[in-house]
């Protein structure tokens, strides 16, 4: 099986197959993102070679395989037809295969539109999982997020309605210290519109090569203290009233906050 690039899956992708449909990321501009920074190319692998990866797949692990997830960081990118190609033969190949998902940001949700996410949907992609990181018009420019608070809504909207898994990703800290107070106010508004199935909370750290840890050092950008980022938590916690799953399944967070709401 062929890999290129960093492979990056979420924590609960973790006993899932992994096999690479895309390399890179189509919009790599986020300013906190150090995962392709270093000059790869967004490029959708051909449909021929990731059958072949998934026939190979087939060979060593068998019937083991329950859940499948394609990397790399955009693979919703990927043009419709072939990425529900690959989802039909993997069914096909893996009789216990019960779910497959894919990481996609927003704007290229919304720029598919609800027919060709039929169509993903009806070809068995069952979860998305979608960074959306706020719900603060000035925090998404600002990170050069590539999407607006209504086109991230709308993208999870979309989603629901044609019955794919919505796992949408809040960053806490991420409006740093003028911001934490719109930041939660306005993410928990974006997520009582789009009624994720999950909610998974991530805690801003400032990684090496990247933008933002260039304003943190330059003093342009505040970091919260871990009291400021709990406080944060409460209040964007507080403000949500749809059911939702949250889960805390990363390394950056300072408490292990989990369970569903309201």
């Amino acid at each position: 099986m062929y890999y290129e690039g960093p492979i990056y899956r979420p924590p609960s992708e973790a006993d899932s197959l992994l096999i690479q449909a895309t390399v890179g990321c189509p919009h790599n501009q986020c300013t906190f993102c150090m995962v392709y920074k270093n000059g790869i190319k967004f490029k959708v692998r051909p449909t021929a070679d990731i059958r072949a990866d998934l026939e190979e797949a087939r060979q060593v692990y068998g019937d083991r395989v329950q859940t499948l997830f394609f990397p790399a960081g955009n693979t919703i990118a990927m043009p419709t037809a072939a990425l529900a190609e690959i989802c039909r033969y993997s069914y096909s190949l893996f009789p216990a295969l019960r779910r497959i998902t894919v990481y996609g940001s927003s704007q290229f949700i919304y720029r598919k539109g609800l027919e060709q996410l039929r169509q993903l949907a009806a070809a068995g992609l069952k979860r998305i999982h979608i960074g959306l990181e706020s719900g603060d018009d000035v925090i998404l420019a600002r990170i050069k997020k590539g999407s607006t608070a209504a086109q991230q809504i709308a993208a999870g909207q979309m989603l629901r309605q044609v019955g794919i898994e919505v796992s949408e990703y809040v960053m806490l800290g991420i409006g740093g210290t003028d911001r934490t107070a719109a930041h939660a106010r306005l993410t928990a508004a974006a997520i009582n519109q789009i009624q994720p199935d999950f909610l998974r909370l991530r805690t801003f750290v400032p990684k090496i090569n990247t933008p933002l840890l260039d304003d943190v050092r330059a003093g342009r950008f505040q970091m919260l203290s871990p009291h400021q980022v709990l406080h944060e938590t409460l209040t964007l916690l507080a403000g949500i009233t749809v059911p939702t799953q949250v889960v805390s399944d990363h390394y950056t967070n300072y408490l292990n906050l989990a369970g569903q709401l309201p």
